[in-house]
């Protein structure tokens, strides 16, 4: 029986970040999903076929020092995530993650679907930077492309997987 696109998206996620073997990398649950949404429902986005999800991104907006203790290495992604306060003004906005199953990459999927997110977390927050930690080199490429379509700048964090 071939696994569904869910299933598929679930293992990619597993095998890219390796989150239940690294307890500084944040593991994504549905308490997780839930409490990035009450942050901005922008935070979480999916692009979805007949048979399921295809592309999900995460993206955690935060402060601007908590971004920078995160690109220095103080702190860790999942301290990130627990510290970043709620109901407050955001100016960073953390390109968390996103995943596309191989059939539906380079279709422009996971660019368009966190331009709109990027957009719409931007209607709220004075967001001024976008950060990140990649863990492949299409990851870094991507993100520099969406800091370019954004005009925000984009930092790193130096410790690449």
């Amino acid at each position: 029986m071939p696994l569904t696109n869910f299933k598929r998206m679930i293992q990619l996620a597993d095998e890219v970040f390796a989150t239940k073997s690294d307890p500084n990398q944040l593991d994504i649950n549905e308490q997780v999903l839930d409490h990035l949404r009450s942050i901005h429902p922008a935070t979480v986005s999916e692009y979805n076929d007949s048979n399921g999800p295809v592309a999900w991104i995460l993206l955690i907006p935060t402060t601007k020092e908590l971004m920078n203790q995160f690109i220095e290495g103080v702190i860790s992604e999942k301290e990130l995530y627990e510290l970043t306060p709620w109901n407050t003004k955001y100016e960073a906005l953390y390109l968390c993650s996103a995943m596309v199953l191989e059939e539906y990459r380079r279709k422009g999927i996971a660019k368009r679907l966190t331009l709109k997110a990027v957009e719409a977390i931007r209607n709220d927050h004075p967001i001024k930077s976008l950060f990140v930690w990649t863990f492949s080199n299409e990851g870094l490429l991507s993100a520099e492309s969406l800091s370019r379509e954004t005009s925000l700048p984009l930092l790193h964090r130096s410790d690449r997987k």
